[in-house]
């Protein structure tokens, strides 16, 4: 069994009458520690985390004579004691963003002899959250997750942020540099509160709640060198139709053919890892110019052609010439202005 040992007897300090709160509102000072970021899923738009929760409150019903009992404190740990032996009032703090039950790690209750509570509570948690991904792969997300005590009203019990846990997780990262996940660093957390609102038997009830937001940072760095470069490697390719014979069609034809449906392909590959959105993110802008601009060298070709049927070769070397450069420039000045529009103006 997982259960600990009850320090000193259960049935002289907790009393089975008391499932109430202590007071009204009784105050809950709630804290979170991230230990781990388990998994971050942009396509179901969900993420998984090892979290340590604490919770502390005041409850007189439960003091007691430390000297009398011989304790300095009463130990309630493991599954077992904290829900069979324990018999005292304890908030149920539920996740409201949470997909299935989640494992719960350990448990433990102390109680002090002036009749403070402290709940601890390691948990794996599944979290769905909205996700920002316009500037995807430079992309900062903001997880949230939203804790409120089950089955009390604001009036019953008000949570409190209990500051010192995020500043433990802050100062974990800086001391380790990131967590165990691939492609993402944790920079720090944020903790609000707030309330929230339910309606029981068609009445509006206000609950207290505490929102926790984990910043996550993306490393672009695989996704720059993986998909990007190549992308701007492979339309400066296309561009060597301008150099060729004005009057190969065909094989210019044939290379921007190639090209356009290189960038099909890249766009599959995107829409394989990202929700479906209905929005475009940097990269998808991105993908969408090449397309224009590889688009683009089908018709230039068709007029140079065109040109070169009725002997105006003189024109269309011309033409060619410039859109050595034109074509070029263009794509840098829309490429910089998509990444100044997405990354600092979004």
């Amino acid at each position: 069994m997982f259960a600990g040992l009850v320090t000193c007897p259960v049935a002289d300090a907790i009393n089975a009458a008391m499932p109430n709160p202590p007071a009204s509102p009784t105050e809950v000072s709630v804290g979170v520690f991230v230990a781990d970021i388990i998994d971050l899923d942009e396509v179901n738009e969900n993420f998984q985390i090892e979290m340590i929760l604490i919770a502390v409150w005041h409850d007189p019903r439960l003091a007691f004579d430390a000297e009398k009992e011989g304790t300095k404190e009463k130990i309630f740990q493991g599954p077992y004691q904290f829900a069979e032996v324990y018999t005292g009032w304890w908030p149920q703090l539920l996740i409201l963003n949470e997909v299935g039950r989640g494992d719960y790690n350990a448990v433990k209750l102390t109680v002090y002899p002036d009749g403070m509570v402290r709940y601890a509570e390691q948990r794996n948690v599944l979290l769905e959250t909205p996700m920002s991904l316009q500037d995807y792969p430079f992309d900062i997300q903001r997880l949230r997750a939203y804790i409120v005590p089950f089955g009390n009203r604001k009036e019953e019990v008000v949570l409190k942020i209990n500051d010192g846990l995020r500043q433990a997780t802050d100062e974990y990262v800086k001391r380790h540099g990131d967590v165990n996940i691939a492609e993402w660093d944790l920079k720090h957390l944020q903790m609000e509160e707030g309330e929230t609102y339910y309606r029981y038997f068609g009445k509006k009830q206000e609950i207290s709640q505490i929102k926790l937001t984990i910043v996550m940072q993306r490393q672009s760095a695989h996704v720059v060198w993986d998909i990007i470069c190549p992308l701007f490697i492979l339309v400066s390719m296309i561009w060597s139709i301008f150099w060729m014979d004005i009057e190969s069609l065909a094989d210019r034809l044939n290379i921007s053919f190639i090209g356009i449906l290189t960038i099909v392909a890249y766009q599959f590959l995107i829409i394989d890892n990202m929700p479906r959105i209905s929005y475009l993110t940097f990269t998808d802008a991105l993908l969408l110019l090449s397309f224009i601009i590889m688009s683009a060298t089908i018709p230039e070709s068709l007029y140079i052609h065109s040109l070169v049927r009725r002997g105006k070769q003189t024109k269309a070397q011309r033409i060619d010439r410039a859109a050595r450069w034109a074509f070029p420039l263009f794509y840098v000045i829309a490429a910089s202005i998509n990444y100044i529009a997405y990354i600092y103006l979004t």
